[in-house]
């Protein structure tokens, strides 16, 4: 029943001005993505993603960039100590996590596909999942960038 509910609702309002554009869709876990593309249908798997005419789909696993720790950027207060406290940046810099950083690197490729156009997040309806898709989008931004 939701798996047909999905079909029929989820990409409601998403269409494509050309044939040559496609929205990427990240979800959070591959089985998810794996359901989404049954749901969907028309889906051809490729190594860790699906695409079809219209969408590329991939997914995170979990986490893939967390916080960089304090001791990998500069004090301008000296060394790290308690003294030091609190350090509130205004800006966190993140490293990629090594276990899935090969996963990243796969979405930022298909985030720099000049046919995708956008993306989708189909990661889990919750304050992690909505976190997990917002660093994989700055994440890749930044490197698209540079």
């Amino acid at each position: 029943m939701a798996l047909k509910l999905l079909r029929n609702n989820a990409l409601r309002g998403f269409t494509l001005s050309s044939s040559t554009e496609k929205k990427l869709i990240i979800a959070e876990k591959p089985s998810v993505a794996a359901d989404i593309a049954r749901a969907l249908g028309g889906f051809t798997k490729k190594d860790d993603y699906f695409e079809s005419d219209s969408f590329v789909l991939s997914s995170a696993i979990g986490h893939l960039v967390e916080i960089k720790a304090p001791d990998e950027f500069e004090v301008k207060r000296g060394k790290w100590s308690f003294a030091n406290l609190p350090v509130l940046p205004t800006y966190f810099d993140l490293n990629p996590i090594k276990k899935t950083e090969a996963r990243l690197k796969l979405l930022t490729k298909l985030i720099k596909r000049k046919d995708v156009t956008g993306l989708i997040n189909a990661c889990d309806a919750g304050r992690e999942g909505e976190l997990i898709f917002r660093l994989i989008d700055t994440v890749c931004k930044i490197q698209q960038a540079g």
